[in-house]
């Protein structure tokens, strides 16, 4: 390593790291790290496998998909060397099938549940990687959806991330105008911020979202923050209804002394910075780190930082491996990155060096007993010259501290909605991550907003023809009153 000879400014989280040194690396052989982790098929690679496929009935991997995509339509496609045929029929479930084909957990969803997954063949189609064929390779003159006639109907949009995004495009395509409100100066959200910058690669986040906007009737307003510069009041009275699609944007806190202390940093912050980083030998880069979590945040944090240099990194678990959300193929990437995944084992000090600066973290051996996790009084140090917080992300105090916004009903520390993504607010509906139906997936996230768009829709439709409806006879009331 060399040593860093241009400090972070202050405003930046990575001010935390400050005081590291830097990757011995050039930017050019760093940047090389960070190519396709799953490379794409080739044209005839991709034509062999889509040959694998049954095209089931009743598809299971179609049933098991979160947003709904026809796979088993898209793949035969793809064997008839239609690949326009095959993306639309993605993009028409899933408006982001080209990230999500790249970072969805096909190995726990469509390609676990493939008919061809078994034990003497062991082998699913490889579902994914098809899926990034065919968007990848579409080529088509135009928009590949129309908007429907104009409604009239302007609808709010808070945070241009998954579910956002698809809130959006879905409600354009049905003929309203849509404000689009981002915290941030690019759009994006997790696929922008968040995602391991190897799943993601060069600005492919960016690509995806100028050709979602390419349906019309969307704009997007940065650097607007719900709590804010934006208020929640304001949007209801403006406009016809409210998506909000505001993520978590919190880190959860170990709740131990010392948590903010240089050297410990939310893994989330770090992801993002890394990929928004123009030269990535001007990162700060510790030689020995702990990521503290077992989801697959946590793996990003860690493969991440070994690819950029560090020595020793592990990852730190207080229950077992099984039971950790980061899946198994997930696990095996962070094994191949030389990580170590430290089991049974729960946070209780951050240990400090003379100067404040973190050294390492004290924690307690663990063990169920019954249903219940307990320490065993055994304890141990692991150094470290960062920590990183990987433990779950929670809602944004700045979102909640709107006033209207406060007033949401909540289930547990996520939004409450109803089967039609409604608030408690009138008017008001969310998706994605910030509410409790679901998994923390962006697929999932871009589901949420797919659906929501199409009850606002007929929502404002429904309240459109109600006002527009001539009123009922005197007559005819009366009868429906006896009726």
């Amino acid at each position: 390593m060399i040593e860093s000879s241009s400090p972070l400014t202050q405003c930046s989280p990575l001010s935390q790291l400050a005081h590291l040194a830097q990757p011995d690396a050039s930017n050019e052989a760093l940047a090389a790290r960070f190519t396709d982790l799953a490379p794409a098929l080739s044209m005839r690679q991709a034509l062999i496998e889509s040959q694998r496929c049954l095209y089931c009935y009743d598809a299971p991997c179609t049933r098991i998909c979160p947003s709904d995509i026809d796979v088993a339509s898209f793949i035969r496609n793809i064997a008839n060397e239609n690949i326009n045929g095959a993306a639309k029929t993605i993009l028409q479930e899933n408006i982001l099938g080209g990230s999500c084909s790249r970072v969805c957990p096909t190995e726990i969803l469509c390609e676990q549940a493939c008919v061809r997954n078994h034990d003497a063949e062991a082998q699913p189609v490889k579902i994914g990687l098809l899926q990034r064929h065919a968007i990848d390779h579409m080529d088509f003159q135009s928009h590949p959806f129309q908007r429907a006639a104009a409604t009239g109907r302007t609808v709010a949009v808070v945070g241009a991330g998954p579910a956002g995004l698809s809130c959006a495009h879905r409600l354009a395509m049905l003929g309203n105008d849509v404000v689009i409100f981002e915290s941030h100066a690019k759009p994006g959200g997790l696929n922008e911020y968040g995602i391991a910058k190897y799943k993601l690669t060069e600005d492919f986040a960016q690509r995806e979202v100028q050709f979602l906007l390419e349906i019309g009737g969307i704009t997007i307003q940065y650097e607007h923050t719900l709590g804010g510069n934006l208020q929640l009041s304001e949007l209801r009275e403006k406009y016809d209804a409210v998506f909000l699609g505001i993520g978590l944007g919190a880190s959860r806190q170990l709740g131990l002394t010392g948590e903010d202390a240089p050297g410990l940093l939310a893994a989330v912050d770090y992801i993002a910075e890394l990929r928004q980083a123009n030269d990535l030998s001007k990162l700060p880069l510790p030689s020995t780190c702990l990521v503290i979590g077992a989801g697959n945040t946590a793996i990003d944090m860690a493969v991440q930082i070994a690819k950029l240099g560090a020595e020793d990194v592990t990852v730190v678990y207080r229950r077992g491996t099984e039971a950790m959300s980061a899946t198994g193929h997930e696990q095996e990437i962070a094994k191949a990155h030389q990580v170590r995944l430290k089991t049974w084992a729960q946070p209780q000090q951050v240990l400090l060096d003379d100067a404040g600066k973190v050294r390492g973290m004290l924690f307690e051996k663990t063990r169920m007993e019954g249903n219940r996790l307990m320490g065993t009084g055994e304890t141990f140090e692991l150094p470290a010259q960062a920590i990183f917080k990987a433990i779950g992300q929670s809602l944004d105090a700045v979102s909640l501290s709107d006033p209207l916004a406060h007033d949401l009903s909540k289930d547990g520390d996520k939004i409450a909605v109803d089967d039609q993504f409604r608030t408690s607010l009138i008017g008001v509906y969310a998706g994605g991550d910030c509410v409790a139906p679901g998994q923390d997936l962006t697929v999932q996230a871009v589901q949420h907003g797919k659906l929501a768009a199409a009850a606002i829709h007929q929502n404002l439709m429904s309240a459109a023809l109600s006002t527009t409806s001539p009123a009922p006879s005197s007559s005819s009331t009366t009868k429906r009153e006896v009726a």
